[in-house]
């Protein structure tokens, strides 16, 4: 399935409290977001812990999700890495498994030149299957810059950019970037705070973390942006406000995981370390959101 404008969710990986994938939990989650109208769905980026996964894990875990959404969501998977042969692997791995498009991170830590970058992008391109460009400079230590993704857009399988900085500049500074194509990339928000005031001003969607626990409500404030409908947006928005900023009191996707798992849609909130489960200092700030976003029925 082609990529669409609307909410995707950056999808959690499930995990038994021994650490192994809790795939029941899984289907559960897919099922959920069928259900809600998301409109994409991102599997193995950061919020799925995929830099601490095994490439078996990932296999059984896209083999699960395609059985659950394939033809129903259009489906992305991260396949960044810092070594660009990894990438490759895990691209492949996508194309085989039957995946929709993958979602390539700026390679993290070495800091690559901007025309590094562009090799790096274009590469990944020529392997196929559709390519979200993924700028998070919060975390690569390294800024995509629109001008940068400017020399990529004109192949044929770069097709979104999720950017993640929290700049609402930048949807005009990629627009202007990309002025001759003959269709215009998606422009996807990384960015929860931001994301409605982004599509508002000419984005396409977001790529979500509070997706995870608001699917339904993402979903429709994403589609009151795209109408222009930017009351409706904002009055939505506020009642998700809560979520957005709590939901990273710590390292995503900590939160996530306690907020899934007090609704009752997870039975663990298990995260490989080096992450932790969250601090229960922050149990009662995640139920107060949950509760005020009215997307908890405690």
């Amino acid at each position: 399935m082609p990529l669409k404008q609307g909410s995707t969710v950056a999808l959690v990986t499930p995990y038994h409290p021994d650490g192994n994938i809790d795939f029941p939990a899984l289907e559960t989650l897919l099922n959920y977001h069928v259900e809600s109208q998301t409109d994409g769905l991102c599997i193995l980026g950061t919020t799925g812990e995929a830099s601490l996964l095994t490439m078996e894990e990932r296999k059984a875990i896209l083999d699960c999700a395609v059985k659950i959404v394939k033809g129903k969501i259009p489906m992305m998977v991260g396949t960044g890495s810092i070594d660009p042969n990894a990438v490759k692997e895990m691209t492949q791995q996508a194309i085989d498994c039957g995946c929709d498009a993958s979602l390539v991170v700026s390679p993290p830590y070495i800091k690559p030149p901007q025309r590094g970058l562009v090799n790096h992008f274009l590469t990944m391109a020529d392997l196929g299957l559709p390519v979200v460009i993924y700028n998070v400079p919060g975390r690569t230590a390294v800024d995509v810059l629109p001008e940068t993704i400017g020399l990529c857009a004109g192949h044929e399988h770069i097709v979104a950019v999720k950017e993640a900085t929290g700049d609402l500049s930048r949807v005009a500074a990629i627009r202007a970037a990309t002025t001759d194509l003959e269709t215009p990339l998606l422009l996807y928000s990384g960015d929860d705070d931001s994301e409605a005031e982004f599509v508002l001003q000419g984005g396409d969607g977001c790529i979500s973390v509070t997706a995870n626990v608001a699917a339904a409500p993402m979903h429709e404030m994403m589609m009151a942006c795209l109408a222009g409908d930017r009351e409706k947006a904002m009055a939505i928005n506020a009642k998700l406000s809560g979520i957005h900023e709590t939901i990273f009191c710590e390292s995503n996707p900590i939160p996530a995981k306690w907020a899934l798992k007090r609704m009752g849609m997870i039975n663990s909130a298990f995260c490989r370390p080096p992450l932790m489960e969250m601090d229960p200092k922050f149990n009662m700030a995640v139920e107060e959101v949950l509760k005020t976003a009215g997307v908890w029925k405690f």
